[in-house]
């Protein structure tokens, strides 16, 4: 995808965000993160659209932390979302393509890992905010879930700190039943960080299948998967063990 359909997706998602959190109320719990009322969920994005925003606008070239939530709640909470997710956007269309500033997953540019970035924080964290109203929840569409697979699979779980582990080699295909031309990925589990490939490249222990929205949302532990054949156990270890660890 390209950085501006990134960033079409990034305005899009943080719009239906903050309405499914103004209808929903802050007191709601959030079902999809279950420790989380839906002020906290509008506290974390909403630091996480300034934090990143930041790096662009002041051209950091190192990590930093992001700051403190506000106080705030109510209207008043969702207002202060907005207008870091407007910010955020506007930064984002108003970057030089060849801007430099840190980023923490491989990209053409840091600001392609950007626009990548938040799309999929913000659509993962809207899912989030339409389940805590409930009611029927805005479709994700097929081209940016396999993106977002990718930045998954071949971004975060192949980091270090990915804790998706086993004692014993397996291998899990993910497959999305959807694609024209098709689309799967071969990832081997073992004592390091998990190793994706494209395609089918190994024989698999576990094939999780589905149409590629739904595959984005299971990956990301939002929806079981849609259809699981094989050892089990292999995708039981990945929901039990992908969840993302910030910081």
């Amino acid at each position: 995808m390209e950085i501006s359909e990134h960033i079409q997706v990034v305005d899009r998602e943080g719009r239906l965000l903050a309405r499914a959190a103004a209808e929903a109320g802050p007191d709601a719990k959030v079902p999809t993160c279950p420790e989380w009322q839906v002020r906290d969920l509008l506290r974390h994005t909403g630091m996480v659209h300034r934090w990143a925003a930041a790096f662009i606008t002041e051209r950091r070239t190192s990590y930093r932390l992001g700051g403190e939530p506000p106080e705030l709640d109510g209207a008043a909470l969702v207002e202060w979302f907005r207008e870091g997710h407007a910010a955020l956007v506007a930064t984002l269309g108003a970057a030089p393509p060849d801007v430099e500033c840190w980023a923490f997953l491989p990209a053409p540019a840091p600001l392609a890992f950007w626009a990548r970035r938040q799309a999929n924080e913000t659509t993962v964290h809207r899912v989030d905010a339409e389940a805590a109203r409930g009611g029927a929840p805005s479709p994700v569409g097929t081209a940016f879930a396999v993106d977002g697979i990718e930045e998954l699979l071949l971004g975060f779980h192949a980091r270090e700190r990915s804790r998706v582990r086993s004692g014993v080699p397996r291998v899990l295909r993910v497959r999305a039943t959807d694609v024209p031309d098709g689309a799967s990925w071969t990832v081997r589990l073992g004592e390091g960080p998990p190793a994706t490939e494209r395609g089918a490249t190994a024989p698999a222990d576990c094939e999780v299948a589905g149409p590629a929205a739904a595959l984005y949302l299971s990956l990301w532990n939002r929806l079981p998967f849609p259809e699981v054949t094989g050892d089990r156990s292999v995708a039981e270890l990945w929901r039990e063990k992908s969840p993302i660890v910030m910081g």
